[in-house]
């Protein structure tokens, strides 16, 4: 890493920290942008991550997506380009150098804007590319992200500023490595975006019966076509994505005090709170009652 790119990412990290005085996820005035914190490193935690730009400015994260892990610190930036749910920990952290980082949100339309004007042509390919990439950070990009949180500090500036470099920000990542398989994901044909599209509906009804031939219908696809571009994004079949999701908001119910195992169970679309228990246990190690009160 260079110079430069040490002393723009020190600058980021220091107005982080002052926007994220405290451990845990914090909005900020600019839209879609989140900064974060952690003073230890951490257990695995399950969540979704939602399509976005990851940097860490301190410290560095682990990411799994089923068996696939992905490590990436200050040289690094992570992209999401599909609503995934994975496992993450907080891997470098202490009271005296916090875990620092952010998290800048985007759409397909947003996508699908900068790679028009920008003259990005994608290739239908074979098979589409994984919803998930690590990639080196270059000057121009870090460049741009120290604009957009700086803006924090000049809060009349948001509305006009913040819209155009979140705009360079996307264009930068286009440009990057794997900026064609982000772009796959927003193109208009394509079976990277009919993939999203079958994402969203299993986000949308999650607490269904959902069948695959359904859902390769809406994706325009055959059963068996539909499966391994399915498998190719999201790194597991259609069926375990929507039983993750059920699962992860189960928890998420026990964890707020909002249900009991057999409610949560019942809202999340289980009809049987026996199986319910079981795959609970294989996803989190322990049965619900037992993860929760541990």
């Amino acid at each position: 890493m260079t110079e430069r790119l040490i002393l723009e990412r020190r600058e980021i990290a220091e107005r982080v920290a002052l926007h994220a005085a405290t451990d845990g996820v914090h909005e900020t005035a600019v839209p879609s942008l989140f900064v974060i914190r952690d003073a230890q490193a951490s257990a695995p935690r399950y969540g979704m991550y939602k399509p976005s730009l990851c940097l860490v400015v301190q410290g560095a994260k682990e990411v799994w997506l089923e068996r696939e892990r992905y490590v990436y610190g200050p040289e690094d930036y992570l992209v999401a380009s599909v609503h995934l749910p994975v496992t993450a920990r907080v891997a470098e952290a202490s009271p005296d150098m916090p875990y620092l980082g952010l998290r800048m949100e985007f759409s397909p339309d947003q996508i699908l804007e900068v790679a028009r004007e920008s003259g990005l042509r994608t290739k239908p390919k074979e098979t589409s590319g994984r919803g998930l990439f690590v990639s080196r950070m270059d000057q121009p990009l870090l460049d741009a992200v120290g604009r957009l949180v700086r803006l924090l500090d000049a809060p009349r500036d948001i509305p006009v500023l913040a819209p155009l470099i979140t705009k360079e920000i996307v264009y930068r990542v286009l440009q990057g490595r794997y900026g064609e398989q982000l772009a796959q994901m927003a193109a208009e044909d394509g079976s990277a975006r009919q993939i999203r599209i079958a994402v969203e509906y299993i986000l949308r009804h999650y607490d269904q019966p959902i069948r695959v031939e359904e859902l390769a219908e809406l994706a325009n696809m055959s059963v068996s076509s539909f499966h391994r571009h399915f498998k190719s994004v999201t790194n597991m079949s259609p069926g375990r994505y929507q039983k993750r999701i059920r699962l992860q908001e189960a928890r998420r119910l026990l964890l707020s005090g909002d249900a009991n195992a057999s409610d949560a169970a019942f809202r999340v679309g289980y009809a049987s709170p026996s199986q319910f228990s079981r795959e609970y246990a294989r996803m989190f190690g322990h049965p619900p009652t037992r993860d929760i009160r541990r």
